[in-house]
């Protein structure tokens, strides 16, 4: 795949980065509106608090399982 992608033209390139930034911020728009949504949709402080504990751990666990495995 690296090989094809070094192959490509600039303008080629260029077109598919743009279209891969498209889709990653697409699906970040979507996981926080469901978020929004779904998430303690009455308490907007709490549902903040959560995410933000909730993203610390998980970051926390992986960083621990990786340095693991390495």
């Amino acid at each position: 795949m690296f090989k094809k992608l070094s192959k490509m033209k600039f303008h080629h390139q260029s077109l598919f980065a743009i279209i891969i930034a498209f889709a990653v911020i697409s699906f970040w728009r979507g996981v926080w509106g469901l978020m929004d949504e779904y998430l303690f949709p009455e308490n907007y402080r709490l549902s903040l608090w959560i995410s933000l504990i909730s993203g610390i751990i998980i970051l926390v666990t992986t960083h621990y399982i990786t340095k693991e495995l390495m």
